[in-house]
């Protein structure tokens, strides 16, 4: 019984996605089948063998020693800030890109990145039957996470249309960071998380393309290059200086929008506990998440609780809810222990329109920007429904 709701759930969210599409006409079925079909099969391999896990850990291990090595470069101007038992956000998720841009930057400046991108992309582009840069991104954010991911991809950003942006847009709403694993595993079912995260990129795929199709010919289908178009190269060492300091301008942008987006959501709740001290954005998102809860194949005292679990999550952030639970998840059953684990492994929240608007203001011009801007329903849409494709697929496979 419980198993047929599992599934009624996520033909729901799929259907939830082509009602709400932008061109429900030119949806690409043919690439909405084939990405649905791979992530039946990888969220059956990854919770029913270990080596698929062990493959997904350590890849995100060597992410997350390119992390540690931007840690050393921080501590040696702020040592306070780092290998502390809590980094604060400001040094855990931003001061990397001062690392991770350049480094990329260089990779595209001597032509690696672009020949990696342009054939990775081509044999993901086969199999995902999206463009190439998209399918390259999608694996580029599943390591490097949502802001890192964008900024190494500024070169693509600038020359790409407006549309595609916000395609992009809506998929970095639904990553995590490859640094965060090993804090994420410490509080949650480890197995669940390494689930999550190559579930959440293909379901990113599968959502943009229901909810914003984009096409493109084949001769926009191109990886953008530092000489494309005969532009003469930068001496290197200029190129180089501009990457840090537009690293460094990006990182002040996206810190003040998370800041700001933060602050706002928090001065709606309190305006709303005036009306009545149980009336909060949690509480009513929490209510509004029940029937999707229920959906996942749990019994209505268990929908309650995961539906609590997301309104607080989409709020504030995956780790508030992971510390809430860690302690009483053994409590719960398995496919509760398995849904709940799968949907907050994310970054879809408020915050997170924050950190990508910022990202996307200090990299493209107001024209892309307005059309990103326009769209923030549809970004925190996007990441919802990401997460709970996410967990229903997985639910499928864990009882």
């Amino acid at each position: 019984m419980y198993f047929i709701i599992n599934v009624l759930g996520v033909l729901v969210f799929l259907a939830i996605g082509v009602l709400l599409s932008k061109k429900r006409k030119e949806i690409q079925w043919r690439s909405v089948g084939a990405l649905l079909l791979l992530n039946v099969f990888m969220a059956w391999f990854l919770t029913s063998f270990s080596i698929g896990r062990e493959i997904i850990v350590a890849a995100a291990a060597g992410f997350s020693w390119l992390i540690s090595v931007a840690y050393e470069g921080i501590a040696f101007a702020f040592p306070d800030w780092v290998h502390v038992p809590q980094m604060n956000f400001f040094t855990a998720a931003l001061l990397p890109i001062l690392l991770v841009v350049p480094m990329f930057d260089i990779l595209t400046y001597i032509g690696v990145l672009p020949f990696i991108i342009k054939w990775v992309g081509k044999a993901l582009a086969f199999v995902t039957r999206e463009p190439k840069f998209e399918s390259f991104f999608a694996i580029e954010m599943m390591f490097l996470g949502n802001t890192e991911a964008l900024a190494v991809s500024s070169l693509q950003l600038k020359r790409m249309k407006a549309d595609r942006c916000l395609t992009l847009a809506m998929m970095s709403m639904s990553c995590i960071t490859a640094a965060m694993v090993g804090i994420y595993t410490q509080m949650m079912p480890g197995e669940f998380i390494i689930t999550a995260i190559p579930l959440n990129v293909i379901n990113a795929l599968i959502v943009t393309n229901l909810l914003h199709p984009v096409k493109i010919s084949e001769e926009e289908d191109t990886v953008a290059t530092v000489t494309e178009g005969g532009k003469e190269r930068e001496p290197f060492f200029s190129f180089l200086g501009n990457s840090i300091l537009g690293a460094g301008r990006l990182i002040l942008i996206i810190c003040a929008n998370v800041i700001a987006f933060v602050a706002l959501a928090k001065l709606i709740d309190m305006l709303l506990v005036l009306i009545h001290p149980a009336i909060t954005l949690e509480n009513i998102l929490g209510c509004i998440m029940f029937p999707f809860a229920w959906l996942m194949g749990l019994d209505s005292a268990e929908a309650f609780q995961l539906a609590q679990y997301m309104g607080t999550k989409l709020v504030t952030n995956e780790f508030v809810v992971m510390l809430n639970v860690q302690d009483i998840l053994g409590q719960f059953s398995r496919h509760m222990q398995g849904v709940l684990t799968v949907f907050v492994t994310s970054f879809a929240n408020f915050s997170t329109l924050g950190m990508i608007i910022g990202c996307f203001k200090g990299i493209v011009d107001d024209e892309k920007n307005e059309l990103i801007s326009r769209n923030v329903g549809y970004m925190l849409l996007s990441g919802i429904l990401v997460s709970l494709l996410s967990a229903g697929i997985a639910g499928l496979f864990v009882w």
